[in-house]
């Protein structure tokens, strides 16, 4: 009987023996795959969101995978990332496409496109289920580039930004030196204003040794960090400007496809995940320090007058008719967006009731 127990041991000892030493060769020789992203942010709220994104790929692709994520300037000028990724220079690049739409004006409607009466949530909709992704792999198509991109994090609206005097009328804007990027210098060019486009580091200076009159950068929370509180105190809120934004993580394709296809799969899902962490994350950070701007650091917080915004949508229809009519893809992509925003849209408006109604209702 105890030679019987002895050999039941050894064999049941033996199978997980053996069932370990047909799974171990799999991790011992399985070498971790690294990526090397650079990010457009060199510190702040947004290098916390990409290094979430990078958080969320480690947690699930376990030791098979892992992501370098490099702060703004690290190996390539934000300018010249998206040729970096293009080249294999960079594995990958956490940025938004206002910041290469030199390339093509079409870049700018993802993500920083005319306001059809949606937000962010609604055109990252598009992008998923309007056909926006396909759009957007065509562009890339056309333009010969070797990149592969997922869009997340729908950001709030940007605010008209930061003054040296409280803007009343849409008539003080004309003459305006003004920071801003992507399409929204051309609408705001079209309203009179004198645009300068600046990296967001150079913002702050150039607002204070007087080089811009007014700028925008995207958010309570960046703004704050940037210091433009200590170079104005009327910050305006509310704009149709960039109305709606989000991050575009791009990868090298050839470097992405020949990943395997659970991690091409963790990459992509990782970035639909920080959609939701982004949305709850952030808006509740720019509520904070919007309130620490206006009841600490003595900043004016106004809401933009109508008259601005109304005159934004008009410019807006002045440069989308007139970039359509040069470039058919520009006009195909805003046909498919307002076929989108006004089946959704429509639905929406008719359904969501009056929120300022309810929270004006408890708060005043």
């Amino acid at each position: 009987m105890s030679h019987k127990l002895d050999r039941r041991k050894f064999l049941r000892g033996s199978a997980i023996a053996g069932a370990a030493t047909l799974a171990a060769p799999a991790i011992a020789q399985g070498a971790t795959t690294t990526l090397k992203m650079q990010a457009a942010w060199g510190g702040g709220i947004f290098l916390e969101n990409a290094q979430s994104y990078v958080d969320r790929v480690h947690a699930m692709a376990g030791n098979a995978l892992k992501i370098d994520l490099l702060s703004v300037d690290s190996v390539v000028k934000t300018s010249q990332m998206q040729d970096a990724v293009h080249r294999g220079v960079l594995d990958a690049a956490h940025y938004v496409p206002a910041y290469w739409y030199s390339k093509s004006k079409t870049a700018s409607l993802f993500g920083t496109g005319p306001c059809f009466g949606w937000s962010s949530q609604e055109v990252l909709g598009w992008v998923n289920y309007g056909g926006g992704q396909e759009l957007f792999d065509e562009l890339m198509g056309d333009l010969g580039l070797n990149i592969v991109s997922f869009f997340n994090s729908p950001m709030p609206a940007q605010p008209l930004g930061w003054f040296k005097e409280r803007i009343t009328n849409v008539e003080q804007m004309n003459g305006l030196k003004y920071r801003t990027v992507g399409l929204a210098a051309d609408v705001l060019l079209e309203m009179g204003m004198s645009v300068v486009q600046l990296p967001g580091g150079e913002i702050q200076p150039a607002m204070k040794s007087g080089l811009i009159d007014a700028a925008e950068f995207n958010n309570p929370t960046s703004d704050r960090d940037f210091g433009m509180q200590d170079v104005s105190k009327d910050y305006m809120m509310a704009s149709y400007h960039q109305s709606q934004e989000f991050f575009e993580i791009t990868f090298n394709k050839r470097k992405f496809e020949a990943l395997p296809t659970e991690l091409q799969a963790i990459l992509k899902y990782a970035s639909e995940a920080e959609n939701s962490n982004f949305y709850w994350h952030n808006t509740k950070r720019y509520a904070d320090d919007l309130n620490t701007l206006r009841d600490e650091q003595g900043v004016n917080v106004w809401r933009t007058p109508d008259d601005v915004l109304a005159a934004q949508l008009t410019a807006w229809d002045v440069v989308v008719d007139r970039i359509s009519g040069d470039d058919p893809f520009f006009a195909k992509v805003i046909e498919s967006q307002k076929v989108y925003a006004k089946n959704v849209m429509g639905y929406l408006n008719l359904n969501q009731p009056d929120y300022k109604q309810a929270y004006n209702h408890y708060f005043g």
